[in-house]
């Protein structure tokens, strides 16, 4: 990936990249190369409570209360890198897992400790006459915030079609191919597509 400043504003989201299609994916993305490095972009538990609301995975209180309660403690930041660790575990198991491997029983194991440690909730609700069910989770303290992860990595793994998750052709973002013919290469368009098409014009107009 090239210098943000040279990327559309519509991939970013309060400073975060959605590219994703998938909690866990868009969890992956929060480590991009910009300028040929790696850039780690939940440097703290303020940053990391950011993403989850950029996210939408919290709400304006629920994000307040935390940085409140616990800001700058020692347990926050144990949580901070030891989500970094759960997403560059992920990383590695995903990459496998999207060439045909299977999850490793040390990562399922993992996954249903957190989940069992850390739940999502289901609630009913109702606009109408119509009604649904939603996942939802209330964090008291920081180590909560695995919830929404862990249960995103155990869907991504049971549900969706690894031969549509993949790694962009020209960066280290993941995504799931949501459309509708299923042959989407890079990340998005704004980033990386219109980049390489613009690369690849430009060498067809050199050739003889």
């Amino acid at each position: 990936m090239g210098p943000v400043k040279t990327l559309d504003s519509s991939d970013w989201r309060d400073g975060f990249l959605f590219v994703g299609n998938q909690p866990a994916l868009d969890f992956l993305n929060t480590r991009p190369v910009q300028n040929g490095e790696p850039t780690e972009l939940l440097s703290d538990f303020s940053t990391l409570v950011r993403w989850f609301r950029a996210a939408e995975l919290l709400g304006a209180n629920q994000a307040r209360s935390l940085l409140r309660h616990w800001g700058e403690s020692a347990r926050a930041r144990r949580t901070v890198e030891a989500l970094r660790e759960l997403r560059e575990k992920l990383r590695k198991e995903i990459l496998a897992w999207e060439r045909g491997g299977a999850v490793h029983r040390s990562t399922v194991d993992e996954l249903n400790k957190l989940m069992a440690d850390h739940p999502m909730c289901t609630r009913l609700t109702t606009s109408g006459e119509s009604a649904s069910a939603e996942l939802w989770f209330e964090p008291h303290q920081p180590e909560d915030l695995f919830a929404p992860l862990a249960h995103g990595a155990a869907m991504l793994f049971a549900n969706v079609d690894r031969s549509r998750v993949r790694k962009c052709g020209h960066c280290v973002l993941h995504f799931h191919d949501t459309s509708k013919k299923g042959t989407r290469r890079w990340c998005s368009m704004r980033l990386c597509g219109n980049r390489l098409k613009v690369a690849a014009y430009a060498a067809r107009r050199r050739m003889p």
